[in-house]
């Protein structure tokens, strides 16, 4: 399957929001005479007014016959829980850090998470234009701080990828500034693992929520196990243990920042 799954980890003001309305454009998500502005995916009238993302976004994006499925996470420490939830839907996941700043506290507890659960980190040192800036001494601080969570040789082994995502570049050598994020969207593709399924029954993890009009209550979630579609008989497992027979009446796929009809889902960020 061409498919990559990753989320989208960093401290407040990084860049994040900016790097992922970047990856949207190179993308081509957005047809030319579109109109669609700054951070796209805070599209929640208080993340605007804040700045911060508060909610987790998904955006399907297709790169190279490559189908990304990218998870945009809150950066603030207030919603945690929420981060931890979204990282089930990964295999790998972006750590975005600041040239300046480094790696802050924020950043430490969602690596954890990430490092616990086995996901393949990707570090991308943003803002290496601003003055007075330390991509190499981030970079190792970075390093050091997987070490000290305890992260495998693998995961220490992580690809770095320097750039600016307000100036819409991303290079392997921070040096050597580019006029595009190709490389980054390359790094993705080659280091981030393809999504696997188990044999037997269906298993679909519900991440969050999400209500429409007209099709009413949408779970959001990822298939680890078997395969869904519509009509399909289910059992819905509750926090008290107890078990609710239940059938699907609609399935989507994400693709793009829309959700689109499908007749079968296996191994995508789904909804049911």
């Amino acid at each position: 399957m061409n498919i990559r799954n990753i989320a989208i980890i960093a401290h407040v003001d990084h860049g994040k929001t900016t790097l992922v309305d970047k990856m949207i454009h190179a993308c081509k998500v957005f047809k030319e005479h579109q109109v669609t502005g700054d951070l796209i995916m805070d599209n929640n009238d208080l993340e605007r007014e804040r700045g911060i993302t508060i909610l987790a976004k998904n955006v399907s994006l297709t790169y190279k016959g490559i189908k990304i499925n990218t998870i945009d996470t809150p950066g603030h420490s207030d919603f945690g829980g929420e981060v931890e939830r979204v990282l089930n839907m990964a295999d790998g996941v972006l750590l975005l850090v600041d040239a300046f700043e480094g790696p802050m506290p924020q950043t430490r507890f969602v690596l954890e998470k990430a490092i616990q659960m086995g996901l393949k980190p990707i570090v991308v040192i943003n803002k290496v234009d601003k003055e007075n800036c330390t991509p190499d001494d981030v970079h190792e601080q970075v390093f050091e701080l997987m070490f000290n969570l305890d992260a495998t040789d693998d995961q220490l082994d992580f690809p770095t990828i320097y750039g600016s995502a307000k100036q819409g570049w991303m290079s392997t050598d921070w040096k050597k500034k580019t006029d595009n994020i190709d490389a980054l969207l390359d790094c993705i593709v080659e280091n981030i693992p393809e999504p696997k399924v188990e044999q037997g029954s269906l298993q679909l993890l519900i991440t969050s929520l999400d209500y429409s009009n007209y099709i009413g209550r949408i779970a959001i979630g990822r298939v680890h196990r078997g395969s869904l579609s519509p009509g399909q008989p289910i059992s819905l497992m509750k926090k008290d243990g107890k078990i609710e027979k239940s059938r699907i009446k609609e399935l989507y796929v994400f693709d793009g920042l829309e959700k689109v009809k499908a007749e079968k889902s296996k191994l995508v960020i789904s909804v049911q």
